[in-house]
């Protein structure tokens, strides 16, 4: 019981001085910028009770889920695939990062263009978010494993199928998670910001017609549920990416 009671004191020490914050923020502030936790949390669980709250929750969760896929599977690609011929990462990983370092925002004209509104936008803008740090964190992972390892597996005769899933797979999964757990935060900033920009469902654009209307109560609800399900699930991701590096 001592334990279970130390492990939640951090976190809810936490809450309370973010829940403070948040109180001496609204008092300094005023209700023309924002709303008081308590109103939030009340006019949070009033939202959660209309029928129209779920129907854009569900577009979101459906367009970040397509999203995260696609952001996994081609980071994983283009990652081992760098990352095990060497030529090819040294040509193309500063590539990678220059286009990392470029705004997302500022593709998004092209993004239309090429996807047009709706869904398959705001899935690509997510995505595009996603890819690149995936990519990198999974070459980073492949170089970084011990040699040792991969020598074992060339004695053992493996096939290159056989050598990616028994020996560097497995080696690399904790720099890989790390990478996946990076690009879950990233591939779901840019869904919203493809919902608020070129949609007409979705938690994003709920929060965008919010800000149009200056309707402060329901910015406040809906960036609430956002930063708990953000912080709760980033959460879980760090404990499990904790777990996976103290085991190697």
């Amino acid at each position: 019981m001592t334990d279970v009671v130390k492990s939640l004191r951090n976190p809810l020490i936490l809450i309370v001085g973010l829940l403070v914050a948040w109180q001496l923020l609204y008092w300094f502030a005023g209700d023309i910028a924002m709303r008081a936790p308590a109103a939030t949390i009340r006019y949070t669980a009033n939202l959660l009770t209309t029928d129209t709250f779920w129907v854009h929750l569900s577009e979101s969760m459906r367009a970040f889920a397509a999203a995260l896929a696609i952001a996994v599977a081609l980071g994983l690609l283009i990652g081992f695939w760098l990352g095990l011929h060497r030529f090819s990462g040294d040509v193309l990983e500063p590539t990678l990062v220059a286009l990392y370092s470029i705004p997302k925002i500022t593709l998004y004209p092209l993004v239309l263009l090429a996807f047009g509104l709706g869904m398959p936008a705001k899935i690509a803008f997510g995505a595009i978010h996603g890819i690149i740090p995936i990519a990198l964190f999974t070459i980073n992972a492949l170089r970084n494993i011990k040699p040792i390892l991969i020598k074992a597996g060339r004695v053992l005769k493996l096939s290159p199928p056989e050598m990616i899933r028994s020996v560097l797979f497995p080696a690399a999964v904790p720099e890989i998670f790390t990478g996946f757990r990076v690009g879950f935060s990233l591939t779901l900033i840019g869904t919203l910001l493809g919902e608020m920009f070129a949609s007409q469902r979705g938690l994003g654009y709920l929060l965008m017609t919010a800000i149009g209307l200056h309707n402060v109560d329901q910015i406040m609800a809906v960036t609430f549920l956002l930063v708990v399900f953000a912080a709760a699930i980033s959460t879980v991701l760090l404990t499990v990416d904790r777990w996976l590096h103290h085991r190697v």
